[in-house]
Formats: structure tokens, C-alpha cells, sequence
């Protein structure tokens, strides 16, 4: 199975779930679950794609749901089941997005595409995951897309904490001196989009956008703030979180958005 070298190492030496515990990253995940809940339903099929160590395959699997997970990195695979718990109705097998042959159509209620569409850089590919995650999904089902932005990235990695160069970047060609609009490679790790791109991989396909969130919002961008709260001023935080992050003057700030649609 083809394999992106660059991913490969990144997974092998990066702590998925340990950034998904701290509070500015848990945001990300309470956002997705949050809107999760609103479709499922109980006796509910879950097929996650790019299920990674298995953060939302193992929270729904414990709520009851049967869910099958499919994850590229074996190192993933071998944390996932690390983590698998004896009453959870789930399974994982290794496997690519872009070819989910393996499963039948139709298949499932609630179809989870959270992290492949980080790492594909062509807008074939992109769609060909789409294509995929809509033809297992049964009719009337949902399917909940993942993307990371490039504005709240620009703003949190490169302008406020100089991870990337900005300057660097554009130098490069990576990003667009007048638009500030990114560029990828694989070796790059990440794809940049916005909502813009996202709008025209969408076009292809006859679906019903439910919502497109921000699904962390600033969380990334104030993370000292935001983990130096107590719970009830985070509590707090995600309340108004969850109350703006579909506004669409707030959309681009943010270091991960959410598209969910109906078959």
C-alpha cells in the first residue's frame, strides 16, 4: 500500500491524542462530537476514514454505536487497538481513502472523514476521497468532512508563534503575496484551504450542506488562554464557541473547519 514517507514519519513520532486532551485542542473534538450528536441515531452504523489512534471511533464505539475504522499509518492502527476496550462494537483495518473497495455501498448512517483530506493535494484526490465517503454512506446519511484552514494557521503558526516564515513561504511560492492563499506538497505535511476551495470540491456532488463550522474557532490561535481557564470560564468559552462558529464573518479564523452533508 502506496504510503506518503513524509506522513509516515510525522505519525510514527506525533501524539494525537495527547493534543486532542489539552483544552485548547480538545475544541476541535468537542465541536465535532457536538454536531455528530445532532444526526446520530441509536443502532446507528459509524465508519470512520483516517480514523488515526482512534479518538471518535472509540468515544462512539463506548456510547454504544457499531463502528468500523479504516487508518493508513500502522503505527495508528497499533495505538487504536491499544485503546480498544472489550464491550466496544468496533473494527480497524488499514487502508487508503481514496480506495474504500473493501466496503459495500450504502453502508453506513454516519460516514467520518476527519484527517484524510489534510494530506491530499490534488483536487482529484480530494474528490475521489469524497466520492468514496458518499458512496458507502446509505441514503439520507451524513458525512462529516474535515479540513484544515489556512488563515487560522497563517495567524497562529506563522504571524503569532513563528513556526512557519510567512515571508519564507511566499519566497517559495508557497503562498500568494496579494491573496495570502496557501499552497502544498506532501513534504509539507498539511493542505491549506479555504472555504472557497472547499465550496468548489463540493460542486461536484448532488448533497445537501447541513452546516460549515469553524470547528475551533480562536481556541489554537489564545491556546495559552484558553488552557489557563478554569472550567466553568471554559465551559463558558464553548458555549460561545458553539454559538458563532457557523457565523460566516468568524469562518476563516480558525485552524480547522467542518463540512457536513446529506446523501
Amino acid at each position: 500500500m502506496k504510503t506518503n514517507q513524509y506522513l509516515t514519519e510525522f505519525y510514527n513520532n506525533y501524539d494525537e491524542d495527547s493534543r486532542l486532551a489539552l483544552k485548547h485542542g480538545s475544541v476541535e473534538f468537542l465541536t465535532t462530537m457536538h454536531y455528530i450528536e445532532k444526526y446520530i441515531r441509536p443502532g446507528n452504523r459509524v465508519l470512520e476514514i483516517g480514523a488515526a489512534t482512534g479518538r471518535y471511533s472509540h468515544a462512539l464505539a463506548r456510547q454504544g454505536y457499531a463502528v468500523d475504522a479504516v487508518e493508513l499509518i500502522q503505527h495508528n492502527i497499533d495505538i487504536f487497538r491499544q485503546n480498544t476496550q472489550s464491550d466496544e462494537t468496533i473494527t480497524i483495518t488499514q487502508g487508503n481513502a481514496l480506495d474504500l473497495s473493501a466496503f459495500s455501498d450504502n453502508q453506513y448512517n454516519i460516514t467520518l472523514l476527519l484527517g484524510p483530506l489534510y494530506h491530499l493535494y490534488t483536487k482529484e484526490d480530494k474528490q475521489q476521497a469524497l466520492r468514496e465517503a458518499i458512496r458507502v454512506t446509505k441514503p439520507g446519511g451524513v458525512i462529516f468532512a474535515a479540513y484544515v484552514i489556512s488563515d487560522g494557521c497563517l495567524l497562529d503558526e506563522g504571524f503569532k508563534r513563528g513556526n512557519i516564515s510567512v515571508a519564507g513561504y511566499i519566497e517559495k511560492g508557497l503562498i500568494d503575496p496579494k491573496t495570502f492563499a496557501a499552497k502544498s506538497q506532501p513534504k509539507d505535511l498539511f493542505e491549506l484551504v479555504r472555504k472557497e476551495n472547499i465550496d468548489d470540491l463540493m460542486s461536484a456532488f448532488s448533497v445537501s450542506r447541513l452546516h460549515y463550522a469553524a470547528s475551533d474557532g480562536c481556541a489554537l490561535l489564545m491556546r495559552e488562554d484558553v488552557d489557563a481557564m478554569d472550567d466553568e470560564a471554559f465551559e463558558l468559552f464553548l458555549n460561545y464557541h458553539f454559538a458563532t462558529c457557523e457565523r460566516e464573518d468568524l469562518l476563516g479564523i480558525t485552524s480547522h473547519a467542518l463540512d457536513i452533508f446529506r446523501k
